[in-house]
């Protein structure tokens, strides 16, 4: 079986495996998965690539609902520190 990039340790594919899984479970699986993605994934084209791949799933599935929110959520990294961070007063 071929690894996948966007799903190394396939828990987003074994999530929609699991019968009776609830929204607080998919939360904590997608929070693995982000934790567990290389820092070169593009993590907004990833979910949107989970949600073609399930497309075919329940809309109402708690991980399509979980991954639908995700979205909604990521926003470009914030730059952080600067100047103010480097020089003291």
């Amino acid at each position: 079986m071929t690894r996948d990039p966007i799903d190394p340790t396939g828990l987003i594919r074994e999530s929609f495996r699991i019968e009776g899984i609830t929204t607080a479970e998919c939360r904590t699986i997608f929070l693995e998965w982000a934790m567990g993605t290389d820092g070169d994934v593009d993590t907004k084209a990833a979910i949107k690539t989970h949600l073609v791949n399930y497309s075919d799933m329940p809309q109402d599935h708690p991980m399509i609902v979980t991954l639908t929110a995700a979205l909604d959520d990521v926003r470009p990294p914030k730059r952080r520190g600067g100047r103010r961070a480097r020089v003291r007063d």
